[in-house]
């Protein structure tokens, strides 16, 4: 079942250009003023309202499967802040992390 994510952001334009330009994600503007990002089959929802009343948290890192970690890693190392580097994990996976424009963390894996 696929999962979409709908997230405070700070700046929609800002918002379009961090997962455009950086990360290559397809942005686009949605219905009600919101912005949609998509990318390896993730899709993010964004929106600058403040539909829960209450300062935006998130205390979680969003998993993106990619077929090579590697590509994707060499292709925004220098530039996005990577909240940790490429490296093969304990449970099996090659994957990095990454902060994005409005603090939330990306993780970008590939399975063994």
């Amino acid at each position: 079942m696929p999962l979409t994510l709908l997230l405070r952001c700070h700046d929609l334009a800002q918002t379009e250009r961090f997962y455009a330009d950086v990360l290559g994600f397809a942005a686009a503007r949605s219905a009600d003023d919101t912005l949609t990002v998509e990318k390896h089959g993730g899709k993010l929802i964004f929106t600058q309202q403040d539909l829960w009343k209450s300062p935006p948290t998130c205390s979680g890192t969003f998993y993106f499967a990619v077929a090579d970690a590697a590509a994707c890693y060499a292709a925004v190392k220098d530039k996005a802040s990577i909240a940790w580097p490429l490296q093969q994990m304990p449970y099996g996976s090659s994957e990095f992390g990454v902060a994005d424009c409005n603090g939330y963390h990306l993780a970008f894996r590939q399975q063994a």
